[in-house]
């Protein structure tokens, strides 16, 4: 009994309320929770309220969770030499490793989308590690992580990390026009009929947007078959751009 009549039992903990005397659970979630949210939150309410040319910071703040929190898709191996898609059961992102069993990229080139009649293509950026965006001016998801794909391009330029998208089943006009108005200032290829996928040898074409991270060798490291969540592939261009191009 209590000092007012009542009992003690399992409902009344000592410290009030429900988690009371619960202090390792809460912490526990906590530990589990916070990151997550952060991860998902963070670069989403910063697209919003920060100016574009100060959204770095912020991502800087969280991409050490994202390192924290990428895994390796075991059901997608690469043999190593020329690169071979292998379906991955139910995972969107697939990473590759050790750096030695990923495959090479073989051609991947096509027509500028904002400077017809000019070819471009990988070939553009030796040595460095390339980010490839598969996408459409007709994909919402698309058109949504746009802007992320910029900021990648804005920070990691630098380190010599290119960005190149490849624009298919679309309308020139529609594209560079969304482009323009995105102020997305990357290059792109325009592929309406999406050719330069054959490169990658049984990589689904339909998975729109998609995106496939090359190393400094142009072989592929990771591949993600969703729209990107910006912390995580900031986490992955810091980790493959330490990596030696020799």
């Amino acid at each position: 009994m209590n000092a007012d009549g009542g009992r003690v039992g399992s409902g009344a903990r000592p410290g009030g309320g429900p988690w009371g005397g619960r202090p390792r659970a809460i912490r526990r979630v906590a530990r589990w929770v916070v990151p997550r949210v952060a991860r998902w939150v963070v670069p989403r309410v910063a697209r919003w309220v920060v100016p574009r040319e100060a959204r770095w910071a912020v991502l800087a703040a969280v991409t050490a969770l994202a390192l924290a929190g990428c895994s390796t898709g075991s059901d997608a191996v690469a043999s190593g030499g020329e690169f071979q898609f292998v379906a991955p059961g139910n995972q969107t992102t697939i990473t590759y490793e050790p750096a030695a069993a990923r495959g090479l990229l073989g051609t991947f080139s096509g027509e500028s989308l904002t400077e017809p009649g000019k070819q471009i293509g990988v070939q553009d950026f030796p040595g460095q590690v390339v980010l490839i965006n598969v996408w459409g001016s007709w994909c919402g998801p698309c058109r949504a992580e746009m802007a992320d794909l910029q900021l990648l391009h804005d920070q990691f330029s630098a380190r010599g990390v290119a960005v190149l998208g490849l624009d298919i089943r679309d309308d020139r006009q529609a594209a560079a026009d969304f482009m323009r108005g995105d102020k997305a200032t990357y290059p792109s290829i325009f592929d309406p009929a999406g050719r330069a996928l054959f490169s990658l040898n049984g990589y689904p074409r339909n998975v729109v947007p998609s995106t496939i991270v090359l190393d400094r060798k142009h072989r592929v490291a990771i591949v993600y078959l969703t729209r990107i969540r910006l912390a995580e592939v900031a986490g992955a261009l810091q980790r493959l751009a330490a990596e030696s191009a020799a």
